[in-house]
């Protein structure tokens, strides 16, 4: 398994994310703030983290199982990227799908992120394109029949 090294700044009494086994792909990220995010309604939760990723690198953050079936509670923008020139706070914006108001309390785990590298491509303009047994057929269209 490759290793990326990553600069992470904390703000004072927050705890770092870490890997919670030796076979996790993500960390837990934690709220550094308390909120409340009524039923059917989304908000943004700050972390208290800040990343300084190396180019070639970004941050994906992603719901937590737990919260998605015990509460209803997801990652609204799944997977959020954090691209490597960022060097703002991370947060999360969560949407809460479940029927009761969410608390959110700070050090609660919130979402999880994983961190991947990135290949840029270059484009290139055509005026066709090459044929395939699927060609433009979309959703649904490798499905049984």
């Amino acid at each position: 398994m490759s290793r990326i090294k990553v600069k992470i700044k904390a703000q004072e009494g927050i705890t770092l994310p870490e890997y919670a086994t030796a076979g996790s792909s993500g960390m837990d990220l934690r709220a550094a703030e308390s909120a409340i995010i009524p039923s059917g309604e989304r908000g943004c939760v700050g972390t208290g983290l800040y990343f300084e990723m190396p180019l070639g690198c970004e941050a994906q953050v992603r719901p937590r199982s737990g919260l998605a079936l015990k509460h209803g509670v997801t990652v609204l923008n799944t997977p959020g990227t954090i691209d490597s020139d960022y060097r703002g706070e991370i947060k999360v914006i969560l949407i809460n799908h479940g029927k009761d108001e969410f608390k959110i309390e700070p050090g609660d785990r919130i979402a999880q992120v994983i961190f991947a590298k990135v290949t840029q491509v270059d484009l290139m303009k055509a005026e066709e394109l090459d044929e395939t047994e699927r060609s433009s057929g979309g959703f649904g269209s490798t499905g049984r029949k």
